[in-house]
């Protein structure tokens, strides 16, 4: 990252977890766990508010959104999109 540059893996998380928040929120259904996916969502926006998130940190939240959605179909694009920016971070850095 350079100057006053986005990384672009915090802007691609930053994206799906905000998509993933606005459809958990617009779901009908209850669930036991919903809160948990809330909260654990609102930690990650708030990891990649402050900067560059570590890896394992992030490993953990998604299981844990991903334990407490659990399989609903209507959130698994979203919830894919949020595992894909997740895997960003897995790599080494190139800049």
């Amino acid at each position: 990252m350079t100057g006053g540059e986005e990384d672009p893996r915090v802007a691609e998380l930053r994206a799906a977890v905000s998509r993933l928040r606005r459809e958990l929120a617009a779901h009908p259904a209850e669930f036991p766990d919903r809160v948990i996916a809330e909260e654990e969502l609102a930690a990650l926006d708030a990891m990649v508010s402050v900067g560059i998130p570590e890896a394992p940190r992030l490993h953990r939240s998604l299981l844990l959104v991903a334990g407490a959605i659990g399989s609903m179909s209507a959130l698994s694009a979203a919830l894919t999109q949020v595992r894909g920016a997740i895997e960003l971070f897995a790599g080494p850095r190139t800049d």
